[in-house]
C-alpha cells in the first residue's frame, strides 16, 4: 500500500508540467502499446489462469480492444487537444472565443475482475492522451493477469506518474481516498462498490465516472430473424462464462417465436460450446468460489429448458436457459452476472415494457426486430446507458461511440475521444482586444435599457 507520500510525489510531479505536451502524451502512449505487446503471451497465459479465456477470445476481448483504443488515440491525438474555435455572441464582440482542454491532474483508476486488462487500461488510455497522473488499483480477484499488468506498467512508467496498486480494494482505496484529494476517480465495477466510492468521493468534492451494470434487457420481437438473433444472443449471454456487464441479463420474447427462439438457442450452445462445455476451447469459468456459489443459487429459479450443470471443483457452470421465472425470483431482481438466462414471454409491448421498468435505466438494451417502426419504438420507449439493433453487447467494442450508463447503471462516459473527454477539463477562454472600448459598457447606465435590450437577446 502506498503512503500518502507517494501520491504527494505525484501531485508534484503533474504539477511540473511533464506530462502536458503533445510529444510527452504520444511517447507515452507508444510506451504502453510496445509494452504490452512485449508481453502478449503473458497476458494469454494469465487471463487464461484467471478466467479460462482462449487466446482468440482474449484479443476480441481485452488485447485486441486495447490496442485498438491505443491505435485510435495515437492517430487522434493531436486533434483532441486542439482548442476548439467557438463563435462569439454579439455582446462580446470582437472579442474571441475558444475551449481549451487541460489535464485533471492526479486521477485514480480503479478496475474489476470480469475484463481485468481491458477495463483497468482502456480508461488509462484516456488519461495518459489527456495529460493527467495515474493511480491504477486492479482487481485482486484476477491475481495472475495482476501481476503481468504489474510488470507491463512499472517497466516503461516511474511511480510518480503511473503508481500500480495492488492489494485489497476495501482496504486500499479508502486509505486512499480518505487521506488525498484526487482530480477525478474512474471506477468500474458493481452499483454496491460504486455507491461506497460515490460517498468516499463526494466528502472531497471529487467528480467521478462510474461505469455499473444492473439488468440489461433483451427483446425478441415476433418478426425477429430468430437464427441470427439466437446466434448472436448466445455468443454475448455466454462469453466470459456470462461475467459481463453488458451480457443479455434477461429475454422478452414474442409468444409467437418463444418455442422458435428456445429451439434456436439450443442448438447454437450444442454449436458453439459442445455437450461438455467445460471441456470446450471456447467457454470459460466463473472467477471464483463466491461468485460460483452465488450463480449456482439462480438455478432454482425456473424450468431448466438447458444447461444446469456445475462442477464446483472446476468453476464450472453450463450455459442455462430457465422459462417459467417469477419476476419476484432473485435471478429476476439480481444482476445475474453469470451463464443464466430467464427467458419471459410477452404478447403486447406494453407487457414487457412493464418489465423494464422494474429496473430503469439498464446499461444496455437490446432489441432484435426487422420492422424499423417497432425499432424506433423501443428505442424511445427504453432509456439505456447504449443500444443495440439486432445485436447485443458489441456496440462497447466501437471507439467512435460513447459507453456508460445513466442512472443505477452508471455516470459517465469513454472510448476513444470520450475517455480523453473525460480526463480533461474543458476551460472556457474570451480574448478581449483593448483597441475597441464603447462607453456603453460601462456606468452610468440610465437611459441605456433599450439598447440593453437590443444586444442581449
Amino acid at each position: 500500500m502506498a503512503d500518502i507520500s507517494s501520491l504527494e510525489k505525484m501531485r508534484q510531479h503533474f504539477n511540473s508540467g511533464v506530462t502536458k505536451s503533445y510529444a510527452f502524451r504520444k511517447e507515452q502512449l507508444s510506451k504502453l502499446k510496445r509494452s504490452i505487446l512485449n508481453h502478449e503471451q503473458d497476458l494469454y497465459d494469465a487471463l487464461y489462469a484467471d478466467l479460462k479465456k482462449s487466446p482468440e477470445e482474449t484479443w476480441v476481448t481485452e488485447t485486441g480492444l486495447v490496442i485498438a483504443e491505443l491505435n485510435a488515440a495515437l492517430k487522434h491525438l493531436r486533434s483532441w487537444m486542439e482548442p476548439d474555435n467557438k463563435s462569439t455572441n454579439l455582446l462580446n464582440l470582437p472579442s474571441g472565443s475558444k475551449v481549451i482542454k487541460e489535464p485533471l491532474g492526479v486521477v485514480l483508476i480503479i478496475g474489476p475482475w470480469n475484463y481485468p486488462f481491458q477495463l483497468l487500461i482502456n480508461p488509462l488510455i484516456g488519461a495518459i492522451a489527456a495529460g493527467n497522473c495515474v493511480v491504477l488499483k486492479p482487481s485482486e480477484f484476477a491475481p495472475a493477469t495482476d501481476a503481468v499488468m504489474k510488470k507491463i506498467i512499472e517497466e516503461v512508467f516511474p511511480k510518480e506518474y503511473i503508481l500500480y496498486m495492488q492489494g485489497d480494494g476495501a482496504t486500499v482505496i479508502p486509505a486512499m481516498m480518505n487521506n488525498f484529494s484526487f482530480d477525478h476517480v474512474f471506477y468500474t465495477g458493481s452499483t454496491t462498490v460504486g455507491r461506497i466510492i460515490y460517498k468516499m468521493a463526494a466528502e472531497r468534492l471529487v467528480p467521478v465516472t462510474l461505469e455499473l451494470g444492473g439488468k440489461s434487457p433483451c427483446v425478441v420481437e415476433s418478426d425477429a430473424n430468430i437464427k441470427v438473433a439466437a446466434r448472436r444472443i448466445v455468443m454475448t449471454k455466454f462469453s466470459n462464462a456470462g461475467q459481463m456487464c453488458v451480457a443479455p441479463d434477461y429475454l422478452l420474447v414474442h409468444a409467437s417465436v418463444k418455442e422458435q427462439l428456445l429451439n434456436a438457442m439450443k442448438e447454437t450452445i450444442q454449436q458453439f460450446f459442445t455437450d461438455k462445455p467445460e471441456e470446450s476451447y471456447n467457454y470459460g469459468k466463473i472467477i471464483n468460489e463466491k461468485q460460483f456459489n452465488r450463480i449456482s443459487g439462480y438455478l432454482s429459479s425456473g424450468t431448466k429448458v438447458t444447461g444446469g450443470r456445475t462442477d464446483k471443483e472446476k468453476l464450472f457452470i453450463e450455459p442455462t436457459i430457465l422459462t417459467d421465472v417469477p419476476l419476484d425470483a432473485p435471478v429476476m431482481t439480481d444482476e445475474i452476472f453469470g451463464p443464466v438466462l430467464p427467458v419471459i414471454t410477452f404478447t403486447e409491448m406494453e407487457e414487457a415494457k412493464a418489465i423494464i421498468d422494474k429496473h430503469p435505466n439498464p446499461l444496455a438494451f437490446y432489441i432484435y426486430t426487422s420492422a424499423k417502426q417497432k425499432e424506433k419504438q423501443w428505442l424511445e420507449a427504453v432509456p439505456a446507458g447504449g443500444c443495440c439493433v439486432n445485436n447485443s453487447s458489441w456496440h462497447l467494442t466501437n471507439h467512435n461511440l460513447p459507453f456508460g450508463g445513466r442512472g443505477f447503471s452508471g455516470t459517465g462516459c469513454y472510448h476513444g475521444e470520450y475517455s480523453f473527454d473525460t480526463f480533461s477539463h474543458k476551460k472556457a477562454v474570451m480574448k478581449t482586444p483593448t483597441w475597441f472600448d464603447p462607453n456603453i459598457k460601462y456606468p452610468p447606465f440610465k437611459g441605456k435599457l433599450k439598447l440593453f435590450k437590443w444586444v442581449i437577446r
